[in-house]
């Protein structure tokens, strides 16, 4: 009885399937043979009784391959291989009590060899079938009725037991190469599903990452203005100032209908709506204008102006994406923290990059103290400058963050257009810009 369960595409698995149904054609061919000449034998008077022996080895022998073969195939539950051993050994006293009764049953010996190799030990093993050997040519010699033992009664026996016992180390080779080849098998299994599991874990990190960045610069920002806006449109409606309680209640319908837009967006998967209105220039122009509009609603008065240096050139969704994202991200801290009277936003193309600086004249911040401060936060705030840095990075871009405390923000971005080195932080407009801000105020 083995337990053999090697894979039916490997070569190896055909010929243990050979030896095997070898093995059992042989013993009962052999068993048969023996059988039938103890029938039509005339010195044997108790034959029937070996026959019946020879019936209960065969119902014995028959009823362990079943069962290892169902066992196998997974049609039964119970594991047979736990008793091979004590089966083993039943057949093989069965036996000897035949050979003891009739020389005829000497051959079956042979495939009897073969289960010795496989299932005991080796050692063990050839213990056995020596002993079993002996046994043979003992009877062989016994029937002969001479008072010699001739070298065909010697040699026979001895030669099939080595060819037994050399098939039997061959299938145990390929039993073990099967058996190898099966684990390794279950092994790429098992990796391929852990290897699955872990890239589905870090896909829905990932989408949960950006779906986090793409709420954060969009919808939050948009409720946001809508909370700020509807507070300062009731106060407009407690001092009696109906109509610019009415200017900043179509506000904020104005930011709630953009709002529904991003989200389903979101849902079908869609480019942001301000891009597909435009250029991303038109687009961050528009962004600056409705700022300032927002601001005037909430009764803070905020400029914000739109800059263009060089040559504008196409760019490729992820890019425009990321950028207007870091324009809405940066817009919205200025109008919530920085208190500041100017914004200005530059998009620059260059031969290497593409840049934008988003500089407000606010109250500033030190730079030192800003990983402290955003740790410190349980609002959930502050998520905007960690979510644009990981944007940014994954396109092969930088961001810088310039800041002291009442000299306003510098936020720079950015994205390279070829493998050459980036250029200096800021465009040249840009400065001019600033300083024509501090000017001002």
């Amino acid at each position: 009885m083995s337990a053999t369960k090697a894979s039916t595409g490997t070569s190896s698995a055909v010929v243990l399937r050979f030896l095997r149904v070898a093995l059992h054609v042989s013993f009962a061919a052999l068993l048969l043979l023996a059988i039938v000449r103890l029938l039509f034998s005339t010195g044997i008077s108790t034959r029937y009784w070996w026959l019946a022996l020879a019936v209960l080895l065969a119902g014995v022998y028959l009823a362990g391959t079943v069962l290892e073969k169902r066992f196998s195939t997974h049609q039964i539950g119970f594991n047979p291989n736990r008793y091979a051993l004590l089966w083993l050994g039943l057949v093989t006293l069965l036996w000897l009590l035949l050979l003891w009764g009739s020389a005829e049953f000497s051959w079956v010996a042979f495939p009897l060899f073969f289960l010795h190799v496989h299932l005991l030990r080796r050692p063990l093993a050839l213990l056995t079938i020596v002993a079993m050997t002996v046994a043979v040519i003992v009877a062989q010699w016994q029937a002969s009725g001479s008072a010699v033992p001739s070298l065909a009664i010697v040699l026979g026996p001895i030669v099939g037991a080595a060819f037994s016992v050399v098939t039997g180390l061959a299938y145990l080779a390929l039993y073990q190469e099967g058996v190898n080849q099966r684990r390794v098998a279950d092994e790429l299994r098992r990796t391929r599903a852990e290897l699955a599991a872990s890239q589905h874990d870090a896909g829905v990190l990932a989408e949960r990452e950006r779906l986090a960045r793409e709420i954060h610069d969009t919808l939050a920002q948009g409720f946001s203005s809508i909370v700020l806006v509807s507070r300062a449109a009731a106060k407009s409606l407690e001092t009696g100032e109906l109509a610019t309680a009415r200017s900043r209640l179509a506000m904020v319908q104005q930011t709630a209908a953009d709002n529904l837009t991003e989200a389903r967006n979101f849902v079908r998967g869609l480019a942001s709506p301000r891009l597909s209105e435009g250029s991303l220039a038109d687009s961050l122009n528009r962004l600056c204008e409705k700022t300032e509009v927002e601001a005037a609603a909430r009764g803070v008065s905020l400029r914000c102006r739109f800059a263009l240096e060089g040559r504008p050139m196409e760019l490729s969704q992820p890019f425009s994406t990321a950028l207007l994202r870091a324009a809405q991200s940066s817009l919205g801290n200025v109008w919530a923290h920085a208190k500041a009277k100017n914004a200005v936003v530059t998009l620059g193309f260059l031969d290497t990059e593409v840049t934008m600086d988003i500089f407000d004249d606010g109250v500033g911040f030190a730079p030192e103290k800003l990983a402290e401060d955003l740790a410190q936060r349980t609002d959930g705030s502050g998520f905007g400058l960690v979510s644009l840095t990981e944007r940014v990075s994954a396109l092969g871009g930088s961001l810088a963050v310039e800041s002291s405390p009442g000299e306003g923000t510098v936020v720079a971005v950015r994205l390279p257009l070829s493998s050459k080195p980036m250029s200096e932080p800021r465009s040249e407009l840009t400065s001019k810009l600033i300083s024509e801000a501090h000017k001002e105020n």
